[in-house]
């Protein structure tokens, strides 16, 4: 995608050859850095300190640390570190342990001399395959925005609703729930997103609202609270949301109060759906209220909020009384049965075991 004018990804091998770079997603939305990664142990703590986030770009991420690690200790005791180290660094998203998974399988049974080289590779593959995933994710839901462009008359603009960050930020490009907007927009279709802030670390308003800024899209940064209110005044059209994890059944498990825009688009009649490539499906877990860990994050990200003050200083300021605890729970589960469908790489379907086995009969 593009940040005035130039195109990015969110991840690259650096210009030696060696080591990695990615954007420092904790400094946007008021400062554009990069940052070079030259081990796997900086790898794991740009996962576990969010300056890299979002499922499929925390699973490359964690493939590029193994090729970092194989470059420190190739052996099989450096393998299993490496593993180790990385899988413990985020435990909702179940890209993280796709990628690890799928890059060991590869790597163990090599010998130590072949397995730098064969971790770049295929790092690499899975980095290319994340964009060529979410450009059809972004074309499936193209045909969605389309059809309510159609219905509409194609008068005036299509209005959609997101949840947090699921843009190009949060994977290598385009994107997954952002995907169709791009696409939609770049097609020519007028189309709006209504941008949550997405409390408590305000990804919406922080991320989401500068990256559609940065390619041209109009947009509206709410508070979290007035979804339900733009869903009752027919301001909204659809919702599209991503998700760290979805079960086997359909089930998703997204950025916390997405639950709640799920049960405000019910109630309005509002379709709701949710973008997600294959690697983000667990086909291990069937129910996601009792089987998803739902991870709890620093109660500071509650407490406190950092921004820019008038003068352009970057700082963190307290908005709660000083003693009082505060709970921070990073996502929550959406029953299937409010997902209108689930928009993936291979087509729409419904949001059930029936439907995404069609999508991917190899887990049937």
């Amino acid at each position: 995608m593009k940040v005035d004018g130039t195109p990015y990804r969110t991840i690259w091998v650096a210009d030696d050859g060696v080591a990695v770079e990615i954007i420092d997603q904790t400094r946007l939305p008021h400062e554009f850095v990069t940052v070079r990664l030259d081990t796997a142990a900086e790898a794991a703590c740009a996962i576990k300190d969010m300056l890299v986030r979002g499922a499929p770009l925390i699973g490359v991420t964690a493939a590029y640390g193994v090729a970092l690690a194989m470059r420190q200790d190739p052996s099989d005791a450096g393998l299993g570190a490496a593993y180790e180290t990385l899988i413990a660094t985020r435990p909702t998203a179940v890209n993280l342990r796709w990628a690890l998974d799928d890059m060991r399988a590869l790597l163990a049974p090599l010998p130590p001399a072949e397995r730098t080289a064969a971790a770049y590779a295929r790092a690499a593959e899975i980095c290319d395959q994340d964009v060529a995933i979410c450009s059809a994710i972004g074309d499936h839901g193209l045909a969605l925005i389309g059809d309510m462009w159609q219905a509409k008359g194609r008068n005036g603009r299509v209005d959609l609703l997101t949840h947090c960050n699921a843009g190009w930020l949060a994977t290598v490009d385009w994107g997954t729930a952002l995907a169709p907007v791009y696409k939609a927009h770049d097609a020519g279709i007028p189309i709006h997103v209504w941008v949550d802030e997405t409390r408590p670390r305000n990804q919406g308003d922080g991320l989401t609202a500068w990256e559609l800024g940065r390619h041209g899209v109009p947009h509206t940064v709410i508070v979290d609270n007035a979804g339900g209110h733009l869903m009752q005044h027919g301001q909204v059209d659809l919702c599209i949301t991503g998700t760290d994890r979805t079960t086997a059944t359909g089930d998703v498990c997204n950025k916390i109060g997405t639950y709640l825009k799920a049960l405000a688009a019910s109630d309005n009649n509002v379709p709701f759906y949710v973008a997600l490539p294959g690697p983000t499906i667990d086909w291990t877990i069937r129910d996601g209220l009792a089987e998803v860990p739902i991870e709890e994050r620093d109660p500071s990200e509650v407490t406190h909020v950092t921004g820019r003050a008038d003068g352009g200083e970057i700082v963190s300021v307290a908005v709660t009384p000083d003693g009082t605890p505060a709970a921070n729970y990073a996502f929550d589960v959406t029953p299937a049965r409010l997902v209108t469908g689930l928009i993936t790489e291979r087509g729409v379907c419904p949001a059930s075991a029936e439907g995404l086995a069609d999508l991917y009969p190899e887990h049937r």
